[in-house]
């Protein structure tokens, strides 16, 4: 009995007031049995849960495709069955993306030699509510950057709504030798799937869907899918992208799809009439960013653009403009300005981000970018036109690609 006594001293009993609680010393032990049982159990919790996360990356790469499949492709698109009585289509489009844009290609991009792997994905269109319902799969056989590195990818759509022929617009747009322009597109719908850890082949099962207004033609719409690897300072790498023109599909009932990917392109958003001036005996450019033409115009958005010029190298201050209330064409007459004390004209080049800003101002989306530089041949003649004319302003339309 002194041995009894003086273990559950050992073990605090005293301590915890147990010894003077009104029941026999065999309810007392009963009792600080369960406390140490219940202890054990939340540590084995514990470590079975550290366990399983450890585990869960290498669980979810060695999934079978056919579960995929079977669940989550039956949970979110209707059976076909239901549909119209007849089994689901899987087809690969045999005709070539659409391209928009030109070719030109920004730090980041792959080139079309560096660009691997194919994307799963279906479509499903209801016409009486002018529903577009996308589910993508998975993404099979990216590309890596390097053999130490696996890519964290995720997927980036948009549903891009090119802009009827308009002749009159066109040709109000003609100033100071602009030429023709391309037919401009804008985003309707922009989503992202999550982003899945260290895989090549990664597996997506997620569904999109919004409704298309009548104005919006079906098909005038195209879908972009960009495979991008997560950067965590967001420097996100294009892996490739898929086009899929809407008019060329039949998707009364769901069709399933694998696509290779291909080069990333760039879309017209949006035109800017660009002011270039260089001074040579105060070494200063001036940059005018005279009108913004887009074709989204939301009552409570205003747009502002920012500024930057890079000579070798260096890159100078950043400036911005102010925000100015969107319109179909935004009008600005800002003028910035550059000191290249350092640097010669010839090896600087100019980029410019617009951005749109909501009601709140806090959030603000990219709309498109361009660059202005000697090295690139669709912008020599602004550039040449600048070298030749110095001290006069020098104004043209350039292409605001996405």
């Amino acid at each position: 009995m002194a041995v009894i006594i003086e273990y559950t001293d050992m073990l605090g009993v005293k301590h915890l007031g147990l010894q003077n609680m009104p029941f026999p010393d065999l309810v007392k032990y009963c009792v600080l049995g369960v406390s140490g049982l219940l202890l054990l159990l939340a540590l084995g919790i514990f470590l079975w849960q550290i366990f399983r996360c450890c585990t869960q990356n290498n669980a979810t790469q060695d999934t079978s495709d056919g579960y995929w499949e079977s669940h989550t492709v039956a949970s979110f698109l209707p059976g076909p069955s239901a549909l119209n009585g007849g089994p689901g289509r899987r087809r690969t489009l045999n005709h070539p993306p659409t391209l928009k844009g030109g070719a030109t290609r920004e730090l980041g991009e792959p080139s079309e030699d560096e660009v691997s792997g194919s994307l799963r994905f279906s479509l499903f269109y209801e016409p009486l509510p002018s529903r577009l319902v996308v589910t993508i799969l998975q993404a099979e056989g990216l590309q890596r950057r390097s053999q130490a590195h696996r890519p964290h990818p995720f997927v980036r759509l948009r549903l891009m709504w090119e802009e009827p022929e308009n002749q009159e617009q066109k040709s109000s747009l003609n100033e100071k030798g602009e030429g023709e322009q391309p037919a401009l597109c804008s985003a309707l719908q922009e989503w992202h799937t999550r982003i899945v850890r260290d895989s090549c082949s990664p597996l997506f099962g997620e569904q999109f869907s919004c409704a298309l207004l009548r104005q919006h033609d079906l098909p005038r719409v195209t879908l972009r899918m960009e495979v991008k690897d997560f950067d965590g300072f967001s420097r996100h790498m294009v892996l490739g992208e898929v086009r899929v023109p809407l008019r060329h599909l039949d998707m009364s009932y769901p069709l399933e799809l694998r696509e290779p990917l291909q080069t990333p392109q760039k879309d017209p958003v949006g035109q800017v009439l660009l002011s270039l001036r260089f001074l040579p005996a105060a070494q200063r450019l001036e940059v005018g960013v005279l009108k913004i033409r887009t074709l989204q115009t939301d009552s409570d958005s205003a747009l502002h653009a920012r500024i930057s010029v890079r000579c070798g190298q260096s890159k100078l201050r950043q400036q911005r403009t102010t925000a100015v209330h969107q319109g179909q064409v935004t009008v600005f007459n800002q003028v910035l300005m550059f000191s290249l004390l350092e640097f010669p004209p010839q090896e600087c080049s100019i980029a410019l981000s617009v951005y749109k800003t909501g009601g709140n101002r806090r959030h603000k989306h990219l709309v498109g970018q361009l660059t202005v530089a000697k090295q690139r041949r669709a912008e020599d003649l602004h550039w040449t036109l600048m070298m030749h004319s110095v001290r006069q302003p020098i104004a043209m339309w350039h292409q605001l690609l996405t």
